[in-house]
């Protein structure tokens, strides 16, 4: 557990909410909204095909730290029954002007996903979605534990973690790169696959599959002012080498469990 409190983390993502800046239009717009959406998947294209919408048609769908809504309004356009439970109240002001915008429904709730069980049913979701949240909590063991008990016997946990042995984390240690776009991240915790499997069977998860994806490549001067320059060590490189290099040192863990 860190020595940081739950509040602490939920000032931080108050003052500025994950990907607010990925857009330049006015927060709250159509426009907004759509450009957020382009650029957050522009960048980090593993994510769609990760959380695969397409398959939680008409599946209960819990995501643990919604954010602004990106993901949200993706799983409930695909037809899911969606509730996202989010500790930031900005975030989830902008996730409820998000779903209104664009007329979908879904159940969002201001909460502490380590405190999930004060908020919804044991055992009630086919799949719980948590994407880069859970390494920002005082006790990721508690949320892990409290998402045990909200899923289905046959449902799924997908759950992205920042991986220790990834190109950004080297970055970070020799002092060139930090954890999030603005500095002062609390608590950003990171994982080698073997720690996030035990942190998962100790709570009764197993089929637990890992991948790696994202090395953020570009320029970042530059991609501030939506210019997409590739960084010259990175511009230089071949596709097929530059995707091994994400495979093996990816930032992102992409974990998939099941219940034991």
């Amino acid at each position: 557990m860190s020595a940081a409190t739950i509040e602490t983390v939920a000032e931080y993502w108050n003052r500025r909410p994950c990907n607010l800046r990925h857009s330049a239009a006015k927060i709250g717009s159509r426009t907004y909204f759509d450009e957020v959406e382009a650029r957050k998947y522009f960048v980090e294209p593993h994510i769609p095909d990760f959380a695969d919408f397409g398959r939680w048609q008409d599946k209960r769908v819990l995501e643990i730290g919604c954010g602004i809504g990106t993901d949200a309004v993706n799983f409930a356009r695909a037809g899911a029954e969606y509730t996202g439970i989010e500790l930031s109240k900005v975030s989830l002001d902008i996730a409820r002007q998000r779903f209104e915008t664009f007329g979908v429904h879904g159940n969002l709730i201001e909460g502490n996903g380590e405190n999930l069980s004060d908020h919804v049913r044991q055992a009630s979701f086919d799949l719980i979605y948590s994407f880069g949240v859970i390494h920002h909590t005082p006790d990721p063991d508690a949320i892990i534990r409290q998402a045990r008990r909200a899923i289905r016997p046959n449902g799924e946990f997908r759950l992205m973690l920042y991986a220790r042995d990834s190109w950004k984390d080297c970055m970070i240690g020799a002092g060139f790169d930090q954890p999030e776009a603005q500095s002062g991240c609390p608590i950003a915790n990171t994982y080698t696959q073997a720690e996030a499997r035990a942190l998962l069977r100790a709570n009764d998860f197993g089929a637990i599959s890992i991948t790696q994806a994202h090395i953020f490549p570009y320029v970042i001067e530059k991609y501030l002012n939506y210019d997409y320059e590739l960084q010259p060590w990175f511009a230089a490189m071949p596709a097929a080498m530059f995707a091994a290099l994400e495979r093996r040192f990816g930032w992102h863990m992409l974990i998939v469990a099941k219940p034991s």
